[in-house]
């Protein structure tokens, strides 16, 4: 009798782990969370690591490394949610006229504060400030000024795809008035595609423009893309992505203030940036 009620929980056991139905489950929470990783404005607190290396800068092609810690809060309020996405930036920028020798420290912090409906929608949106402050721990890494203006982000996610963009404008408003005026332009699409097992396609390109420079030294303009995947590091979830970006515009000259937390000389003249992210994930 007890070896019969033995093999009867061995065959029980049997069928819950070889049940082709929780595999499913399993497989459509993972992929379901691919989903909410690759959305800025999703329902999802998460923490991602994103560094980005800029190269071939200045006279003596020099190089740059800018790791964005870039905390991501939603907090349901009703019939809204508030999304607030903060990138702190911990940067190393190169002496651009010199051979060797730089400034690491902090830079401008970015907070943005969008409130996007919590209802399900084919469509999501989300619309608020996005302030910049001037934290930098040396003037060569950020702007002097307190700056802020709209932000704006809509995505869809059709069968594999999540498709969206992410726009926004600020103007410096106080600060060191010493420093250069900001007037500053982001847009960010958002494309990724999901294959098997947790790995997707992506492309995510930060597009700036600082509408004070000169002419010719306007546009920040990357193209390129990567692959990522989901993963667990024992029961934590993380999103790690590798992407390669060429600069097709790029200014020639140092032409001011940041834009989308990276510090002023980001994108100077830079001609390939590669990104690399860590992005720990904490669905609830």
């Amino acid at each position: 009798m007890k070896r019969t009620i033995l093999l009867l929980l061995a065959s029980i056991a049997a069928l819950v782990v070889a049940d082709p139905a929780s595999a499913q489950q399993a497989a459509a929470s993972e992929a379901d969370l691919a989903k909410q990783a690759q959305n800025p404005i999703a329902s999802l607190i998460s923490l991602p690591f994103q560094n980005n290396t800029n190269f071939n800068m200045g006279p003596n092609d020099r190089n740059q490394n800018v790791l964005n810690i870039q905390p991501v809060i939603p907090v349901n309020l009703g019939a809204v949610n508030l999304i607030t996405r903060t990138i702190v930036p911990v940067v190393y920028r190169p002496d651009l006229v010199a051979e060797a020798g730089g400034t690491a420290g902090i830079g401008d912090i970015n907070a943005t504060f969008f409130l996007s409906p919590s209802a399900p929608s084919p469509v999501t949106w989300a619309i608020g400030p996005s302030l910049h402050l001037p934290t930098a721990t040396d003037d060569a890494l950020g702007s002097g000024r307190w700056s802020v203006g709209p932000s704006v982000i809509a995505l869809a996610m059709p069968s594999n795809w999540v498709i969206g963009v992410l726009v926004s404008n600020v103007w410096s408003i106080g600060g060191d008035q010493d420093e250069a005026d900001v007037n500053s332009f982001l847009l960010q699409p958002i494309i990724n595609y999901n294959l098997a097992n947790q790995w997707y396609l992506t492309s995510v390109p930060v597009i700036t423009a600082n509408w004070n420079a000169a002419e010719g030294n306007t546009w920040t303009v990357p193209v390129g893309g990567g692959f990522g995947k989901i993963f667990r590091i024992g029961s934590q979830a993380v999103n790690g992505s590798f992407q390669a970006f060429y600069n097709v515009e790029h200014p020639e000259i140092s032409i001011g203030p940041p834009v989308g937390g990276l510090p002023p000389e980001a994108s100077f003249d830079a001609v390939w940036t590669l990104r690399f992210q860590l992005q720990l994930l904490f669905p609830r």
